[in-house]
């Protein structure tokens, strides 16, 4: 199966490695989309430090580069789940800013806006999906009943072959 994960990871993260690098070189073009959000965020960005840049350019290409960074991450099976929640976390600026179609008055581009729309809803399942996905390894939880239920036998193992009471010793 894991020849089928790993295409999948890649073609999952290609587009984020496409965009992302075309936001990063050329943020102005889609700076215009994105002031709106941008401009929502400042007072967040600010609290959290008062020297972190709030413009939008600035803003469109740092959502670029982590975009080309979780993409490659992601494609390469390196630090997989926090690279698709990196992505998923990108995306919701991206999707807001590029897709708001419950603002456009043209049917058409609204119904086109909306497709888009729920494409991104689409690529954030399979992100979180890729998020949780083990690789078929158990989770914690199940490790640690595991591990539990094998003492428990090691102990009553012990316990039955040991000539000296084992609460003696």
């Amino acid at each position: 199966m894991r020849p089928v994960r790993t295409a999948a990871r890649s073609m999952l993260a290609a587009i984020f490695v496409v965009q992302g690098w075309a936001a990063f070189t050329s943020p102005a073009r889609l700076a215009g989309r994105a002031k709106p959000v941008t401009d929502r965020l400042e007072p967040t960005i600010k609290a959290l430090h008062p020297s972190l840049p709030t413009d939008a350019e600035t803003l469109v290409r740092v959502n670029g580069a982590a975009q080309m960074a979780g993409g490659v991450l992601l494609a390469t099976g390196h630090a997989t789940r926090p690279a698709a929640l990196l992505l998923v976390g990108s995306l919701v600026p991206t999707t807001l800013a590029g897709h708001a179609f419950w603002d456009i008055e043209n049917p058409q581009e609204r119904a086109q806006q909306r497709i888009q729309f729920m494409k991104n809803l689409g690529m954030m399942g399979g992100l979180l999906l890729a998020a949780l996905d083990r690789e078929g390894r158990p989770d914690l939880r199940w490790r640690a009943g595991h591990a539990a239920k094998t003492i428990k036998r090691a102990r009553r193992h012990l316990k039955d072959s040991s000539p000296i009471p084992l609460g003696r010793r």
